[in-house]
Formats: C-alpha cells, sequence, structure tokens
C-alpha cells in the first residue's frame, strides 16, 4: 500500500492506493475497529454477488512482543470466479507485515 485516504472508524469508506507498480486505488469500508486489537475492511461488488473482507489482528505475547495477523476471505456467489484472477497476495502481505514491523519497532 502507497496511502490510504480516508478515517479509520466503523463505517467510515478508505480509498486504499497501491504502490505505483500497480497503479491502483479501491474503495472499503471499515466494518470493524477495536484499537490495538483488530480492524476489518470490506469491499467488493454491489448485492452482495463478491465480497472481499481483509482481516488485522495484534495478539499480545508473554514476552512483551505482539504478533500481527493478516488474512483475506472472499464471499459471494462471483467469489470462485473472481477468486481465480485475484494474483497471489501472500508477497503483497508479506511485505506490507516487513514494513509495519520496520514502523512499529521505530516508535
Amino acid at each position: 500500500m502507497e496511502r490510504i485516504d480516508g478515517r479509520i472508524a466503523p463505517g467510515e469508506k478508505l480509498t486504499i492506493h497501491l504502490r505505483p507498480a500497480q497503479a491502483r486505488a479501491f474503495p472499503v469500508t471499515v466494518s470493524a475497529f477495536e484499537p490495538a486489537t483488530r480492524m476489518v475492511w470490506t469491499g467488493g461488488l454491489p448485492i452482495g454477488l463478491f465480497t472481499g473482507t481483509r482481516v488485522f489482528k495484534l495478539t499480545p505475547r508473554p514476552n512483551g512482543a505482539v504478533a500481527f495477523d493478516m488474512r483475506e476471505e472472499y464471499a459471494g456467489p462471483l467469489a470462485p470466479l473472481i477468486g481465480k484472477s485475484i494474483p497471489d497476495l501472500q508477497p503483497a502481505f508479506d511485505a506490507f507485515a516487513a514494513d509495519l514491523k520496520r514502523r512499529a519497532e521505530r516508535i
């Protein structure tokens, strides 16, 4: 992700801008937000034909560290068809997690 436009709060709309190499932006809604714990973004096609849900979760560990988990799920009647056209997101997820870790460790 290059940047996010909008306010992170339940029910708010965000526009996610991907890195210039991908040159895309897509709208999502913040469907859940629990500061320092969990955030959920939802986007997709009208009337539930396709819905993508991305969940970000932070879990404290006994040693003072924090585990970060991010997953994306697809639903709706067009999910099998559209899901096949979505590229492997694992490299992007790994890069996002590494960037987040670097930033968190600077604070």
